[in-house]
């Protein structure tokens, strides 16, 4: 019997936060636009509740934003390092800022479902313990 995942590779494979091992997403694939959302009602692998009640997954919203500002902020330090952004010494601007928002906005593109398939895996995981691998109720 192999050891259970652990819970961030849980988090980040979008796997069942209860049992660590069922798909939580239909489509394994974020890229195809219109399975991006669809969710098994229920984990394959030990039956636990994904559709929770309504309106549960609005808060992953809150992670969501909160994962763009990181994209941003990281965005903004890597073009700093890798030189392509000057900064102005007194007033604190860039000098380049179609650089910054080309780049965010590519960057966030790419990044958009994978980004909100984890907001709502992290979700769930904070509301869900876990119980270990049982058999499907």
């Amino acid at each position: 019997m192999k050891p259970p995942r652990s819970y961030l590779a849980s988090i980040l494979g979008n796997r069942c936060p209860s049992c660590r091992e069922g798909r939580m997403f239909k489509v394994p694939n974020p890229y195809w636009p219109r399975t991006i959302n669809q969710m098994h009602p229920s984990c394959p692998v030990c039956g636990e509740n994904f559709k929770r009640e309504p309106g549960f997954y609005f808060g992953a919203a809150y992670v969501n934003y909160a994962m763009t500002v990181a994209l941003w902020v990281a965005v903004l330090v890597a073009l700093y390092v890798f030189g392509a952004l000057g900064w102005i010494e007194f007033t604190g601007m860039f000098e380049q800022p179609d650089t910054v928002i080309v780049s965010g906005i590519v960057t966030l593109l790419v990044l958009l479902p994978l980004i909100q398939r984890l907001s709502r895996s992290l979700w769930i995981h904070l509301f869900v313990r876990f119980k270990g691998t049982k058999a499907k109720q």
